[in-house]
């Protein structure tokens, strides 16, 4: 039997329910995520506890590291669902995938070997230091085989030297952004949280992910649901999650 480890806090001013999450890392043994089923399950229970109804959960497909498949995926969907009605949770697990954009990506799109989200969304990332030269061909790819680009946590970065402007030229190409909540509370460096706080009051924001790779990620989650920039969002943007 799997325990909880969050233990209840004190009831806090909690800004809008989040039901449905869009990007963890839950399926074990297959990417940079969760490495056992125990840990997957723990994972669940504790999104579980936070109010979570649903998880699409999105594993790394990338050539050099995570050579995920539709069907690796679905696999790991289905023993993590047996196991998960086994213990007796009652979230909603489905699956999606992050893709790299690499090499390896342009002939899975032009396979037609992809794995997106409900209504067609492709979460995609890119290397956090260096802007793909071809970045903007890209998601005009992505768009011309009939999926909707969306760019997951674009506020992690750091190639983006003028945001605002950056940010608006992605949008005016049809990207749709996944921003990382616990970018909000400052998880992932100060600029991270700064381009968080600016695509909020910017209505820039379309899905809020987890990113949910271990405990460390969830201990800090249930703070943020807490936080006045939590509150800000949903008065700012309007969030597509409930899908």
């Amino acid at each position: 039997m799997i325990f909880s480890l969050f233990k209840k806090r004190k009831k806090e001013k909690r800004g809008p329910l989040l039901k449905v999450d869009l990007h963890s890392h839950l399926i074990p043994g297959i990417d940079d995520g969760s490495k056992s089923m125990e840990e997957s399950l723990m994972l669940l229970k504790g999104m579980e506890d936070l109010g979570y109804e649903k998880v699409i959960t999105t594993p790394h497909i990338m050539a050099d590291a995570y050579r995920n498949t539709p069907v690796i995926i679905r696999d790991g969907l289905q023993a993590l669902r047996k196991a998960s009605k086994e213990e007796g949770l009652a979230i909603e697990i489905e699956a999606a995938a992050e893709y790299y954009l690499d090499d390896g990506f342009y002939d899975l799109l032009h396979k037609g070997e992809i794995l997106s989200a409900k209504g067609g969304y492709l979460l995609f990332e890119t290397s956090y230091i260096s802007k793909p030269i071809q970045l903007e061909e890209m998601i005009f790819e992505i768009s011309a085989a009939g999926y909707t680009p969306l760019m997951a946590h674009p506020e992690r970065y750091r190639y983006i030297k003028d945001p605002v402007k950056e940010f608006k030229r992605f949008k005016d190409l049809g990207v749709l952004f996944q921003v990382n909540l616990n970018s909000f509370g400052g998880y992932y460096g100060k600029g991270a949280k700064i381009h968080a706080d600016l695509l909020s009051k910017e209505g820039m924001i379309d899905f809020l992910g987890s990113d949910v790779h271990h405990k460390r990620h969830l201990d800090t989650l249930s703070e943020i649901f807490c936080s006045e920039a939590y509150s800000g969002i949903f008065k700012h943007n309007k969030i597509l999650n409930d899908m």
